[in-house]
């Protein structure tokens, strides 16, 4: 049978809405050249689908969800990290979210569409967590701390734009570090009362990074927000922030909460 005839016939087929493959099965032709033979077909028509363009705030002056954003960048800074592999493309973000906190991938899925609506994200199964992962070839235009070598040996440093969203928004900011590299926990202490030794059980927020940078605009953002807090060295250069005070943790839970 002819070329001409073939290729037709699969239009036919193809403008009846009988799937590529279906087709390629039937006229015992190869996928490709079925698909080859839709695209060109709809060229012709004038009906091939325009190509989105990616939302870009910088490059394209597309507006941006701040708080999605401000929540999003403290994922990154905590738990993130902005890649290229060999077979792709375009970079990728990934948020590692453990598998015991279910309510935080959802909400940094949520944050990644609500910052980069028209980019999906997916999740890649690790152990004992899922990395929640969304390809751009914009990422380093919303995130311009990435480069080479890991976040702790390179300077982290807010540009003006980035500074003015979290002056805006600073405590998504804030829950964006805790659900990342922070927690809630409940600590205990104990002390002799009449001869009585007694058990005393109080909330208590953590935060540790390496990096002196970030804990830095952890640090400067508790600030702004009248958060009171105590520093402590740890062990590979890591920086241990904790808040204990009553008014400060009943502040944090008003906002952030423990992780879900």
């Amino acid at each position: 049978m002819a070329v001409n005839s073939l290729r037709d016939q699969a239009v036919a087929l193809l403008r009846n809405g009988t799937p590529n493959a279906e087709v390629a099965r039937h006229l015992r032709v190869p996928p490709g050249t079925i698909g080859n033979w839709k695209h060109h077909d709809l060229a012709e028509r004038g009906r091939l689908p325009e190509r989105r363009q990616s939302t870009c705030l910088r490059c394209h002056g597309d507006p941006l969800d701040g708080a999605a954003y401000s929540y999003l960048l403290g994922l990154y800074l905590g738990d993130g990290y902005i890649g290229q592999p060999k077979q792709h493309r375009t970079l990728s973000l990934a948020i590692t979210c453990g598998n015991d906190w279910p309510g935080l991938m959802d909400e940094a899925e949520q944050a990644i569409r609500s910052v980069l609506p028209h980019n999906t994200p997916c999740r890649v199964r690790r152990i004992g967590c899922h990395d929640i992962k969304v390809y751009s070839k914009h990422l380093a235009c919303y995130f311009p701390q990435h480069g080479p070598g890991r976040k702790h040996e390179r300077p982290i440093v807010l540009q003006d734009w980035q500074q003015l969203i979290v002056d805006e928004h600073p405590w998504e900011l804030l829950r964006g570090l805790i659900h990342s590299d922070g927690c809630r926990i409940t600590n205990w202490a104990t002390r002799t009362v009449n001869g009585e030794v007694r058990r005393h059980e109080y909330p208590r927020y953590f935060f540790t990074n390496t990096s002196t940078d970030i804990v830095g605009i952890f640090t400067g953002t508790l600030d702004a927000v009248g958060v009171d807090w105590k520093a402590a060295a740890r062990a590979r250069g890591a920086v241990n922030i904790s808040v204990a005070r009553k008014a400060s943790v009943a502040l944090m839970d008003e906002h952030i909460g423990p992780k879900h």
